[in-house]
């Protein structure tokens, strides 16, 4: 499962591929159960997206989305935060970006 409000991550991986910076929702992206098989031929389609489409990857939309799992860590950015549970708001407009 990956949370995310910008499309790309970890050197360019598109996992939440439509998410928008703007729009005041995360994007959840989810893997449900399949093989090591279908994951490792699935996995390279992520620098482009294009893992969207597949049938074990499903896309939800919130504002607020809380993680619970025990014995889990929470990771931002390649960084751990903390133990599970979390719970993440997206706040539209919360950022300014000059051009």
């Amino acid at each position: 499962m990956a949370v995310g409000n910008g499309s790309s991550y970890g050197g360019g991986m598109r996992i939440c591929a439509d998410a928008r910076p703007d729009d005041g929702l995360f994007d959840v992206t989810v893997v449900g159960d399949c093989s090591r098989t279908t994951l490792l031929k699935v996995f390279p389609q992520v620098y482009k997206g294009t893992h969207l489409g597949h049938p074990k990857v499903t896309v939800h939309r919130a504002a607020k989305v809380t993680l619970e799992a025990a014995g889990s860590t929470a990771y931002a950015d390649g960084e751990p935060l903390g133990p599970l549970p979390v719970t993440a708001h997206c706040v539209p407009g919360a950022l300014r970006l000059l051009a």
